[in-house]
């Protein structure tokens, strides 16, 4: 099975502190992997270097077979950075705008919009759930809501990859398993390789199929099965707090402790 990312032996540093070292992670083609780990534990520098934002100080990256400095196919990959606690509600766009300006990169900024586009953007929503507030401006919905919109944007440019940091911040508790359920079926139905970051290991659900657990160093990279079998007070050490690991209810489709 092809590998979407390679990481090798990545380590990398702030003037004097080390925040990442001697990571190694393969994403393969058709994945969902959930990278957990504590606040400053390196979640955020190792997407950043994923991205090219930063420049690698140690170690390689290769995204689709190909080392990071020498590719140029972005368009491969999606990004949804933690934008629902953060959004200006008083931004004036619809939905579909929003969605919309997810093509502008692939097809210009002033480029003519034409009916296979319009459809590209619907069928995005459509993907989300989001169809049927196409037209409502953004700054109405509620964060889980706009949460969506801003993954409808970046699917409807076709990325093999989408990248999801924190997706559940602004999110209501209630609404959380209907939010992984949706991303459950991007990897499924869709087979968008998924990679998501977050915090807490709660939000982790059944329909992720591998996790890497992070704190400066990786202390669990696996399928979704051998993780139930790590212990907690394995990962408490990780966390520096009690942690109490997660076993699939797979009869009900969700997860319980």
């Amino acid at each position: 099975m092809q590998a979407i990312i390679e990481i090798k032996h990545l380590s990398y540093r702030y003037e004097k502190e080390s925040v990442l070292e001697d990571i190694n992670i393969t994403i393969p083609d058709g994945s969902f992997l959930a990278i957990v780990g504590p606040n400053g534990s390196g979640k955020s520098t190792l997407l950043k270097l994923v991205l090219g934002l930063l420049k690698l100080q140690r170690g390689d990256i290769l995204l689709f077979g190909q080392e990071i400095s020498k590719f140029r196919d972005w368009q491969k990959i999606g990004y949804v950075s933690q934008k629902a606690n953060s959004f200006n509600t008083g931004f004036p766009a619809t939905v579909f705008e929003v969605v919309s300006s997810g093509l502008t990169k692939k097809l210009g900024l002033f480029t003519f919009f034409k009916k296979e586009h319009k459809e590209k953007v619907i069928e995005a929503l459509e993907a989300v759930g989001m169809a049927e507030f196409s037209q409502r401006n953004i700054g109405e919905l509620s964060g889980g809501q706009q949460q969506r919109v801003f993954i409808a944007r970046a699917l409807v440019s076709e990325p093999n990859l989408l990248i999801l940091d924190e997706p559940t911040v602004g999110v209501d508790a209630e609404n959380v398993h209907s939010f992984y359920e949706m991303l459950g079926d991007l990897n499924t139905s869709r087979g968008i390789t998924l990679l998501l970051v977050t915090h807490d290991i709660g939000t982790i659900s059944d329909k992720v199929t591998h996790v890497a657990c992070l704190n400066k160093h990786l202390h669990f990279h696996g399928d979704t099965d051998e993780f139930e079998q790590v212990s907690s007070k394995g990962l408490s050490k990780v966390y520096g707090h009690e942690v109490h690991v997660l076993a699939h209810n797979h009869e009900h489709g969700g997860v319980k402790n």
